[in-house]
């Protein structure tokens, strides 16, 4: 397990460990860019302004489009 999602309402996973671009963890997508160890990757297309979820709550809103992949930071 390279990725957890805490939560079944989450649309963003962790990374246990550093995750490379072009990576598709078990239950992820392909990955567009590095995910350092620790951090969040969406596992879905998240709209500018629309809801980042973890831990089944939200813990912040989109500032630009996010696409399924990407480093959330």
């Amino acid at each position: 397990m390279k990725t957890v999602q805490i939560h079944p309402r989450d649309n963003v996973a962790v990374a246990l460990e550093p995750l490379s671009r072009g990576a598709q963890p078990e239950d992820c997508p392909v990955l567009r860019e590095d995910v350092p160890q620790g951090h969040k990757l969406a596992l879905r297309d998240i709209p500018s302004g629309g809801e980042i979820v973890k831990y089944g709550c939200v813990i912040g809103f989109a500032k630009e489009d996010i696409q399924a992949g990407a480093w959330v930071h």
